[in-house]
């Protein structure tokens, strides 16, 4: 089993983020994290090897300095299409078994990653985890690689599901609150501060000061209310 994980160029990346963070914070941020997600799934000894999918420098660079495979892409063309492409390379080279992941979920453990693995059956198999809010895919595994067609997106859990039923598959979910937290909006990088420090990415956001910005966010937001109300009441 080989592990794809598609890598859009981080100058470009986590636009939703702007309100707590700067173009070049959120540059850093998603480098970070994908070194968190490339570097959990290097320690997984289950996976025959790992693939990223990019066109971005320095996600190659990132790649060469950790010995991860890179499948160039001439341009970002989305997930979807980065995990096809890559899982046909795969399957061409005889890979049975492909599993996908975003370089947004910086809290996975290995023993996540093990826990899917171990849950996946024999093919033809789909096995998913579902973001948090159930509605996007964080992870799927797919025996044979191409055996249901990915539509990846900000709501593609139950299509996927679908598509496995529609594909002759019975699709597998399971649950992982570490894998089903991606990075996208100023909510979940609140979610990750959250959370008990102990990834690269989380380390960063309390270097440049992310938790100080949300208290002042929180407090502004209060003080927009009070004089909302004030505003009411004198009316």
């Amino acid at each position: 089993m080989w592990a794809v994980v598609p890598i859009k160029d981080f100058a470009d990346a986590k636009e939703r983020l702007s309100p707590v963070l700067s173009l070049s914070e959120r540059c850093v941020l998603a480098r970070t994290m994908a070194e968190d997600v490339l570097r959990t799934l290097l320690a997984v000894s289950e996976l025959g090897g790992v693939a990223v999918v990019t066109r971005d420098a320095e996600a190659r660079r990132l790649c060469a300095g950790l010995g991860v495979r890179v499948l160039a892409e001439p341009r970002n063309r989305g997930q979807t299409v980065a995990v096809m492409a890559a899982s046909r390379t795969l399957e061409g080279e005889g890979v049975t078994d492909v599993l996908t992941i975003p370089g947004d979920v910086p809290l996975v453990l290995p023993r996540d990653v093990r826990s899917v693995v171990a849950a996946h059956g024999a093919a033809p198999a789909m096995t998913i985890v579902p973001a948090r809010d159930r509605k996007g895919s964080n992870c799927v595994v797919l025996s044979p690689p191409g055996c249901v067609t990915l539509r990846f997106g900000e709501n593609s859990f139950y299509p996927h599901l679908e598509a496995a039923r529609e594909a002759g598959v019975s699709p597998l979910a399971v649950e992982l609150p570490n894998l089903a937290l991606d990075v996208d909006t100023p909510d979940d990088l609140d979610l990750l501060m959250g959370e008990s420090p102990r990834t690269r990415a989380q380390e960063f956001l309390a270097k440049v000061g992310v938790p100080g910005r949300f208290r002042r966010r929180s407090d502004a937001a209060a003080e927009a209310r009070v004089s909302a109300a004030v505003a009411g009441a004198a009316r």
